[in-house]
């Protein structure tokens, strides 16, 4: 069977190289790191753990097909996994909260109508039915079949219009419609405590809801649909599984080995060089890593065409802000594992996160964001029951628009993380211990999943590129980000190298 090179080490990666391995192809994995698991990091000091990256899963089916199909041992028999109920409780502007049960859509709506008055849950409800249209529409083209190549039928918006109301407006409205979250969010929810909890979620994923298409309404409804997850232990021992599901499958890993070449042979991908020289032979080569470094291994020659979706897209490129706090004494009994508390002024959040206007020049970090508190009951995360380990993650502005190397400005901006988190945590100041602040300079920009809609914008680049036997896998391949949709990217290059590219997705 062949030899295939993978560069990367990423959940996308990783998944590509395993089920490659299953199917009888060599597969050599060269990480330029010291580890596996890309962006699914952890931080540990003085007995406490963080995770550093996605801190719950969506979708575990995505990683149950997997570990079935790469061995006899089921998910749950490598790693504990376990619902979060409630799925997350949510602090307002005005200091309304609701707490939202996990994956049931009639309780959500007996929550929000008792939290934010009689009617708010029916209007939620709407909008996820029209949502549940627009997943119905997409799921399979969008995260289970390679990226189309007539990919801008993708470009239409698949949210329904929504049904007119008025004397002359009975029933529903022709044809997709080409609104903005934000504007779906104004106009079918009105309260501006639902339009925060719609928009939050596109927020959370990079996305700013006044550009991102309607069809961003899908996020909230796969997690109300499917539920939010937790692996016990932080999902870093979600990598820690797949890398040793890898192992058994043969798959070799060489860390601290930075690939500086693609090689090519007859206008073929041939294998990769490493820095210091060492040339490996491959007859695929699968890139688990932002497409828009491509050009620069190939010799500055294009991995796709000018009609194909490129990596320099309309999305916009954000970052995450990560405070790992340790704190004295025992976490509540009745602390909800995820708590939003959402920013005090969108508008200035928003400014501060993609800017105005073009979205170029400098910005200053909000000084009250919208803050997700993270606080798993779970043992392995803090020396012993008489403490606490909680993370805040707050979606940012990129290295770069922020000067995230500047001290001063990444110490108030953690600063501004930890003030919201008080809403979450009454105690806060007199419990925290230390904190350990991770700056998006070292990070990097987070991607988010493809989104239909607003003419392919918010699509990403194709796993199967112009260039003969090299692939791109990972989060800022199709279908985009997430650990998730990484892990469909995986299934995607796996089946298009077994099964050959005219394969159209697993049936």
């Amino acid at each position: 069977m062949a030899g295939i090179a993978v560069i990367g080490a990423g959940t996308g990666a990783m998944t590509a190289a395993a089920r490659l391995a299953v199917a009888g192809h060599r597969v050599a994995v060269f990480e330029r790191g010291s580890t596996y698991g890309g962006a699914v990091g952890r931080y540990e000091r003085d007995g406490f753990a963080f995770d550093t990256g996605p801190g719950l899963l969506h979708l575990p089916a995505v990683y149950r097909d997997l570990f079935l199909k790469t061995g006899r041992e089921p998910l749950e028999a490598c790693v504990g996994l376990a619902q979060v109920d409630p799925a997350s409780r949510h602090v307002f502007a005005d200091g309304t909260t609701a707490t939202l049960p996990n994956a049931s859509r009639a309780g959500v709506m007996e929550a929000l109508d008792g939290a934010l008055g009689a009617g708010c849950g029916e209007r939620w409800s709407e909008v996820m039915v029209r949502a549940r249209e627009a997943w119905d529409a997409t799921r399979r083209p969008l995260l289970e079949e390679p990226l189309w190549a007539d990919w801008r039928v993708l470009g239409r918006d698949p949210y329904p219009a929504v049904r007119r109301r008025g004397l002359f407006g009975r029933g529903r409205a022709k044809g997709p419609t080409t609104a903005t979250l934000a504007g779906i969010a104004a106009r079918e929810l009105a309260d501006p405590r639902l339009v925060a909890l719609l928009e939050s979620h596109a927020l959370a994923h990079g996305f700013d809801p006044r550009t991102a298409p309607a069809s961003a309404a899908v996020l909230p409804y796969m997690e109300q649909t499917f539920g939010r997850w937790y692996v016990r232990g932080g999902m870093r021992a979600l990598a820690e599984a797949l890398y040793e599901r890898c192992r058994a499958r043969g798959v070799e890993f060489t860390f601290g080995a930075e690939v500086v070449r693609i090689t090519e042979k007859d206008g073929r991908a041939a294998g990769v060089e490493l820095a210091g020289g060492r040339v490996v032979d491959a007859e695929y080569v699968v890139a688990g890593l932002d497409p828009a470094g491509l050009p620069a291994l190939c010799g500055g020659r294009e991995p796709w065409g000018a009609d194909d979706v490129r990596p320099d897209g309309g999305a916009p490129r954000t970052a995450r802000l990560t405070v790992c706090l340790a704190l004295r004494g025992a976490r509540p009994a009745d602390a909800p594992h995820r708590t939003v508390v959402h920013a005090a002024d969108r508008e200035a959040e928003l400014a501060a996160v993609f800017g105005g206007g073009d979205g170029r020049g400098h910005r200053e970090p909000c000084a009250r964001p919208t803050v997700a508190v993270l606080r798993p009951d779970d043992p392995a995360t803090r020396p012993d029951d008489e403490h606490e380990a909680v993370t805040l993650t707050a979606t940012v502005a990129p290295h770069g628009p922020v000067d995230w190397r500047d001290a001063e400005t990444l110490r108030a901006a953690a600063d501004g993380l930890v003030r919201a988190a008080g809403a979450a945590i009454p105690d806060l100041p007199e419990r925290e211990l230390w904190r350990e602040v991770l700056s998006p300079a070292d990070s990097g920009p987070v991607p988010g999943p493809a989104l239909p809609g607003q003419e392919g914008r918010f699509l990403r680049p194709a796993n199967r590129t112009r260039i003969p036997g090299l692939y791109a896998v990972g989060g800022w391949s199709h279908p985009g980000g997430g650990l998730a949709h990484a892990g469909m990217s995986g299934a995607l290059v796996a089946g298009l190298i077994v099964h050959g590219d005219d394969w159209h997705g697993s049936q």
